[in-house]
C-alpha cells in the first residue's frame, strides 16, 4: 500500500511537471516615451470599454462572428486601465492647474489578426468655461498576423485619438476635428 501511494504521488508530480504551461507575454498601449505636447492640459476621466474586450487577456476576432481570448497574451492591466493610462500619457501626462476633462466611451476595440486594429470612440471634452464638446473618432490601422503588429496598430490608433482630442482642446474651438 505504501509503495502504491508513493507511485501515485510520483505519477501526479510527473503529470503536473509535464503539463507546464507556456509563459504569459505582456503588452502595453502606453507609449515607450511620453509625448511632449503643449496646449490645453487634458485630464482623462472615465473610460468605458465594451465588456467583451475589457479583460487582462488580448481578445481577437475569429471569422465574422467569433472571438478568441488569447490566454498567453496579456495587457499590462485590464484594458480600460491600460487604455486610460496610454491616452493620458499621449495627452501629455497628468496635468496641473486648469484642465479640460475628457470622458471616452469606446464603441469598438477590434483586433483582427492579419488585417487591422480598429478603434471607434464617442468622447466628450469639457473645457473650462466652455460648453461640452461631443465628438466621434473612428480609426483603423493595418496590421499583420503577429501580436506585436496588432498591439502597435492599437498604439497608432490611440495616437490618432489623442491628436483629435488635443485639437479639440484648443480654447475657443467650436467643433470636432475631422480625421484625415
Amino acid at each position: 500500500m505504501h509503495r502504491l501511494r508513493n507511485l501515485c504521488g510520483a505519477g501526479v508530480l510527473m503529470l503536473l511537471w509535464g503539463c507546464s504551461s507556456t509563459p504569459n507575454n505582456y503588452h502595453t498601449l502606453v507609449p515607450a516615451q511620453p509625448e511632449k505636447v503643449g496646449g490645453q492640459p487634458v485630464l482623462v476621466g472615465r473610460v468605458n470599454m465594451p465588456p467583451q474586450v475589457d479583460r487582462p487577456q488580448l481578445v481577437v476576432r475569429e471569422g465574422t462572428s467569433g472571438l478568441a481570448i488569447l490566454e498567453t497574451e496579456w495587457w499590462g492591466a485590464n484594458l480600460v486601465d491600460e487604455f486610460r493610462s496610454a491616452l493620458q500619457d499621449l495627452l501629455g501626462g497628468p496635468p496641473a492647474g486648469a484642465k479640460a476633462l475628457l470622458r471616452v466611451d469606446v464603441q469598438r476595440f477590434d483586433t483582427v489578426p492579419g488585417q487591422y486594429a480598429s478603434l471607434d470612440t464617442l468622447w466628450r471634452l469639457k473645457r473650462p468655461g466652455e460648453a461640452e464638446l461631443a465628438c466621434r473618432t473612428s480609426v483603423q490601422t493595418a496590421a499583420d498576423n503577429s501580436i506585436n503588429s496588432l498591439v502597435n496598430a492599437h498604439q497608432a490608433n490611440l495616437r490618432k485619438l489623442a491628436e483629435a482630442v488635443r485639437a479639440a482642446a484648443v480654447p475657443g474651438r467650436s467643433g470636432c476635428p475631422s480625421m484625415q
